[in-house]
């Protein structure tokens, strides 16, 4: 089994989660190549100590510059990506990189001209969620044209992280940081790739943005102002002709980390929601009978098999290790069975992003460029 050497930049929890699942590697089977974690890097010391590199530095360039680092996965905050990222790829390492792929839309477009002056390098995004079984069942019918006519979809990310006004603020409530798209940059990729990755390309959008609480403790005794979007509702009408909403919610009252995905048709509808990870709900229709969901209990059907009994449940972690055997697959010259989140799918994310700002601002529907 080849090896491939690599770094992280940005030593957090998803820099853990991807440690984690490098660790898990023999849970999957039949891979050409695995992950090997040679150096990390963070500008906290302290956050380095949990792993188990050989190589660890404060200055990432230092990182960059090691001959023995052939990829390298980026978990930094958003006002960093664009630095970051080109600086990887022009050290010619392979890049997975965390959304939203730039602070902004012009972040964005220079690191993906940035790629386009290296086309050795190749790079993905993170985006785990339709790694899960029902979700790529939905690929499947999608695939498949399973839904007939498609009447509307439906997909969003909720959070209940920041229900608690009295949480101390970071990072993600300051634009300089995180951005003006707030909520959207931090979580929209999550609902947009399956949609993009479908071909449901949004033309248009009415945006209703939230800014649910105005101050949080500033951790010194005093309240800071939160500047970005808590929650943010996006009503779009897609390429093919019919409706999307999708949302994006940090502040969502019984959620913890529910994504979900829902389509419509004409001969079939399909739910899934990681509320239920397990289930997916469809409804297929047939002139004259009666509309009914079903419900299925899909068990542990991976798109990269695994040791796991189908029996079992499958769970974030495992969307992870997946999404992960995704990108190294691709790296050991195979073709994914699913590809991870692309650049292209990336900078559509901007444009709706950017044009979701706009429609807010203006209260009207604002077509994108």
């Amino acid at each position: 089994m080849r090896d491939i050497r690599f770094g992280i930049i940005g030593c957090g929890l998803m820099g853990r989660e991807f440690a984690s699942a490098a660790a898990r590697w023999k849970h999957l089977l039949r891979m050409s190549a695995r992950p090997e974690i040679v150096a990390v890097s963070d500008v906290n010391p302290d956050a380095m100590e949990w792993f188990e590199a050989p190589f660890a530095t404060s200055n990432y360039r230092e990182l960059l510059a090691r001959e023995d680092v052939d990829a390298v996965y980026v978990a930094v905050p958003h006002n960093l990506h664009e630095q970051i990222y080109c600086d990887v790829i022009r050290a010619g390492k392979h890049l997975f990189a965390e959304k939203p792929f730039g602070i902004d839309l012009d972040a964005a477009t220079k690191i993906i001209e940035c790629m386009q002056e290296h086309p050795d390098v190749t790079v993905r995004c993170s985006s785990e969620f339709p790694f899960f079984p029902a979700a790529q069942r939905i690929v499947k019918m999608v695939n498949e044209g399973a839904f007939g006519k498609i009447i509307e979809v439906r997909a969003g990310f909720c959070h209940s992280s920041d229900m608690d006004p009295l949480k101390p603020i970071n990072w993600k409530r300051q634009v300089a940081t995180c951005g003006e798209y707030g909520c959207m940059g931090d979580l929209g990729l999550h609902v947009l790739h399956l949609p993009l990755r479908f071909g449901f390309d949004p033309l248009n959008v009415r945006a209703l943005l939230s800014k649910i609480i105005e101050v949080r403790p500033d951790g010194k005794g005093g309240m800071a102002p939160c500047e970005t979007w808590d929650n943010a509702i996006l009503a779009c009408e897609s390429s093919q002709g019919f409706p999307m909403i999708l949302e994006t919610k940090r502040i969502s009252p019984g959620d913890t980390n529910s994504w979900y995905i829902s389509i419509y048709g004409t001969a079939n509808s399909a739910e899934f929601t990681t509320k239920q990870p397990k289930t997916l709900r469809t409804m297929p229709y047939t002139q004259g009978q009666n509309q009914t969901w079903r419900e299925e209990d899909l068990g542990y059907t991976s798109a990269y098999p695994t040791i796991t009994g189908g029996i079992f449940e499958f769970g974030f972690p495992d969307a992870i290790l997946q999404m992960w055997a995704s990108f190294v697959d691709e790296l050991a010259g195979n073709e994914p069975k699913f590809r991870c989140a692309t650049p292209d799918e990336t900078l559509a994310s901007h444009r709706l992003f950017t044009a979701a700002l706009e429609s807010y601002k203006t209260s009207q529907v604002v077509a994108l460029a």
